[in-house]
């Protein structure tokens, strides 16, 4: 099993920042995709951004230009560097990896990190 452990959310006023990270650790063998999610409250789960082990982003539209994801394989970590927060940013964020064992994909979610924009 692999865990994933996040952490910086909080809450921040509306134009501030803010940067999630989260480690994984456990059975790694090769994490490939890494990415975080947000559930807002009567939303569904949704992508904000991820990044393939190679350092390729991508980012749901509403964040680009505010959002920047990175990654460091020989720790397992993913950051979110979230700049010029507003109230609609407001969920819980949830770490996400996968990695391949024996032919199957596997997928871990943290426990989740709230953030909160005031307005």
């Amino acid at each position: 099993q692999v865990q994933l452990v996040e952490s910086g959310g909080g809450l921040v006023q509306a134009g501030g920042s803010l940067r999630l990270s989260c480690a994984a650790s456990g059975n790694i063998v090769r994490i490939n995709g890494m990415g975080w999610y947000r559930q807002a409250p009567g939303k569904e789960r949704e992508l904000v951004a991820s990044i393939t082990r190679g350092g390729s982003p991508n980012y749901v539209d509403s964040v680009k230009s505010r959002f920047t994801i990175s990654r460091d394989n020989a720790k397992n970590t993913v950051l979110l560097q979230m700049n010029s927060l507003k109230p609609e940013d407001t969920a819980v964020y949830y770490c996400n990896a996968d990695q391949m064992l024996l032919g199957s994909r596997y997928a871990y979610w943290g426990q989740g990190t709230q953030v909160t924009v005031s307005s």
